[in-house]
């Protein structure tokens, strides 16, 4: 199958609807709501309402650094005055995924450190987004056009990042934390660009490890519809939002809060109890409270 054929056959699929419904199991509870800041800002954020905040993986477990690095993060951790609920930012670029370079151990070696330490401050989920890590390494020609080298597209991409997510779910078999896959539109990464194309290597992979991720920004963006978070059911582990377009926070233009009802109300009918974290730009450091305040506000106003 060649790229355009695949990319044909990933439309259909999105039209048509790759799974069916899956029953919830998530029922009783609320949603959580949080957003991407460092520890500094979670006094401010806890006065205004929030749940939770969302470090990077790097900044939040230093994977690359020993223990005592370590421990003085752990302790700002646990001493924040929100919880740390989840992180995203899970693999560098560094890393090689995919391509006929791949070599899985190193980020494998960094993604253990990271899920240990994760557990230890009983951290939630990690996004697996790393559009860096699992791009496939491609020429680039005249005009911003790729060619990737035969025998490496993105469909031999996609199933390299499907066997790498299999293998990390067993060696993080005894972990509590969950791994959530998660979709970027296509100026991000070459490879699962849906909900639905992720939560086809959760049902190939089969570990409670390894769940799905709705980025609702990037499902506005690439028009994806919300029935894919009703089909992913309970599998969908944690959310991610901004505005449309400007990836501001949400409310930051009302006239656009409108295209976020249908995926609200789709949390909604699965009984979504997980966390929704803003990851967005916040304008001025002055008006920051203010900011903190009507995405909440905006937020809590979709369900």
């Amino acid at each position: 199958m060649n790229r355009r054929d695949f990319l044909a056959a990933g439309a259909a699929a999105l039209a048509a609807g790759c799974a069916t419904k899956r029953q919830c199991c998530c029922k009783g509870g609320r949603i959580l709501f949080g957003a991407v800041r460092p520890l500094s800002d979670t006094a401010l954020m806890k006065s205004v309402g929030y749940d939770f905040v969302e470090l990077s993986v790097a900044a939040a477990f230093c994977p690359d650094k020993g223990e005592e690095d370590w421990k003085r993060q752990k302790e700002a951790i646990l001493s924040a005055a929100l919880p740390l609920r989840s992180c995203n930012g899970f693999l560098p670029g560094r890393f090689r995924l995919t391509g006929k370079d791949a070599d899985w151990e190193p980020a494998l070696k960094y993604a253990e450190i990271a899920c240990r330490r994760a557990d230890e401050v009983g951290l939630k989920t990690i996004v697996f987004g790393s559009g860096g890590a699992r791009n496939v390494p491609a020429a680039y020609l005249a005009g911003g056009a790729r060619e990737w080298p035969k025998g490496f597209g993105p469909e031999e991409g996609r199933d390299q990042y499907a066997g790498f997510c299999k293998v990390l779910a067993g060696r993080i078999a005894d972990c509590k934390v969950t791994i959530v896959i998660e979709p970027l539109r296509p100026n991000e990464t070459d490879i699962i660009h849906y909900v639905w194309q992720g939560m086809q290597i959760v049902d190939e992979v089969g570990s409670p490890r390894i769940q799905q991720l709705a980025d609702i920004f990037h499902m506005m963006m690439g028009r994806e519809p919300a029935e894919s978070i009703a089909r992913a059911g309970c599998h969908l582990r944690h959310c991610h939002v901004a505005d449309w377009n400007t990836r501001q926070f949400p409310g930051n233009d009302p006239a656009q809060t409108y295209r976020l009802k249908p995926y609200f109300d789709a949390l909604k009918e699965i009984g979504y109890t997980g966390g929704v974290s803003c990851e967005c730009g916040w304008g001025e450091k002055a008006d920051l409270a203010k900011n903190f305040e009507k995405a909440l506000t905006t937020l809590k106003g979709l369900i």
